[in-house]
């Protein structure tokens, strides 16, 4: 049991081997404690001769709160020269990780506690800083500082990745006609991790770093899964040519439904010269007719005939109608063979000259994108999770009100999406 007083001094520090020289309060109610290294003696780092003291100079370091307060850390260092008249070292202060790390304006501890909480927790960085006491810029540089060690430094944090998804996510709006610019978000779809993020939407980017993660790596991946995107499937046919190529079937979908939904617009502008209102057949039935079949009582079914009666002359929405419940039911196959047989019976048989133009561009996709649709019934794979790691990022870009710096957004998202291990932040210190 500690009995000397300065003893419990340095305990209340917090940090070994260090001494507590002076605690006091200022004016504006933040504490501020005056630090020291315990004397030791000390070889000069390039000759191994024993060094002298030079005097010492103080450096204050943003510290956690404590007890509800703001507090300082000034860290009285020593400085050192050299005896050896041969030795071109000069002088030089000393150096202590566990308080602080090189040009660090925060401590240690601090430092791995704003990264965790703007990072792990999502906080904003203004909301640290104003707890701490401190300006934006000082935590942003220390979260992007440690972030980058933790997660660009641990070759571990995604190992064998068999199924890899791609999808768009919008990074920023930048300049003075705001201009919309996008990131690829590039996940493991099967544990549903993030792995990395890259700049814009084209191939170029995925498959650099496809490219960097070398031929071992690329060759134990079994699925790729991506929307209906040619460049995303560019990336993978060429950077990953063994890998079975799945479309997502949400996306499938999603293009029938928007194709009849042009369709019902086109008709509607025909039949009566203007856009959808209220009182319109064909306006009135917008939600019904992207509803799944199964989901319509028979109100529904009822009131859909209807105004479909009462709005389409030619049938044409009605058969677009058509064209996407039997989309849907690609899905309701267990047999791959006959998903593929389904497809491009399917694809051809949408291209006939009967059916809306509409339907016939849907027909064109689904033969474009024949096996790769069919691949699900193979792969069970989806780029769901891929979406799920957007939602995530656009959180992030919520709680920082959005972004203008990729820097900051890549380390931002990765450290909440990205699953690093957490375990290591004690053990690292930024360069």
């Amino acid at each position: 049991m500690l009995r000397k007083p300065t003893c419990f001094c340095d305990l209340f520090a917090g940090f070994s081997d260090v001494t507590l020289v002076e605690l006091r309060s200022r004016d504006d109610g933040s504490l501020v404690m005056h630090i020291e290294t315990r004397p030791s003696i000390v070889g000069c780092p390039t000759c191994g001769s024993i060094a002298q003291s030079k005097g010492r100079s103080p450096v204050e370091l943003i510290d956690l709160e404590c007890f509800g307060r703001s507090t300082r850390t000034i860290w009285v260092k020593r400085r050192y020269e050299c005896i050896d008249p041969d030795c071109d070292r000069g002088t030089w202060t000393e150096v202590d990780d566990e308080i602080a790390p090189v040009r660090s304006s925060m401590t240690t501890r601090a430092g791995r506690w704003v990264t965790e909480q703007v990072g792990r927790s999502a906080r904003s960085v203004s909301e640290v800083a104003k707890e701490l006491g401190c300006d934006w810029h000082t935590v942003n540089d220390t979260v992007i500082a440690y972030g980058k060690a933790l997660i660009d430094k641990d070759p571990e944090r995604f190992g064998v990745v068999e199924a890899l998804g791609l999808d768009e996510v919008l990074f920023a709006r930048l300049g003075k006609f705001h201009e919309r610019h996008f990131s690829t978000s590039i996940v493991d779809v099967e544990h549903g991790q993030l792995l990395d993020i890259v700049k814009g939407r084209s191939g170029k980017e995925p498959t650099l770093w496809l490219d960097e993660r070398g031929h071992a790596w690329r060759d134990q991946v079994r699925f790729t899964t991506c929307d209906l995107s040619g460049p995303y499937r560019a990336v993978f046919e060429s950077m990953l040519p063994k890998a079975t190529l799945v479309a997502d079937p949400f996306h499938v979908v999603k293009l029938a439904n928007a194709k009849l939904d042009e369709c019902r617009r086109r008709v509607q502008n025909e039949t009566l010269g203007h856009r959808g209102r209220k009182d319109d057949p064909l306006y009135r039935s917008r939600r019904l007719l992207t509803k799944a079949d199964e989901r319509l009582d028979d109100k529904g079914r009822t009131k859909l005939l209807g105004l479909l009666e009462a709005g389409d002359p030619r049938g044409e929405v009605r058969m677009a109608w058509h064209a996407k419940e039997t989309v849907r039911s690609i899905y309701d196959h267990d047999n791959a063979e006959l998903a593929v047989q389904f497809v491009d019976r399917l694809g051809h048989d949408l291209q006939d000259e009967s059916c809306p133009e509409e339907v016939r561009s849907l027909g064109r996709t689904l033969l474009r994108w024949r096996d790769q649709i069919a691949a699900w019934h193979t792969a069970h794979v989806s780029n769901g999770p891929t979406e799920a790691a957007n939602n995530l990022i656009k959180r992030v870009k919520r709680a920082a009100f959005g972004f203008t710096s990729f820097r900051n957004y890549r380390i931002r998202a990765l450290l909440y999406a990205g699953k690093p291990n957490w375990s290591l932040l004690a053990t690292l210190t930024p360069q």
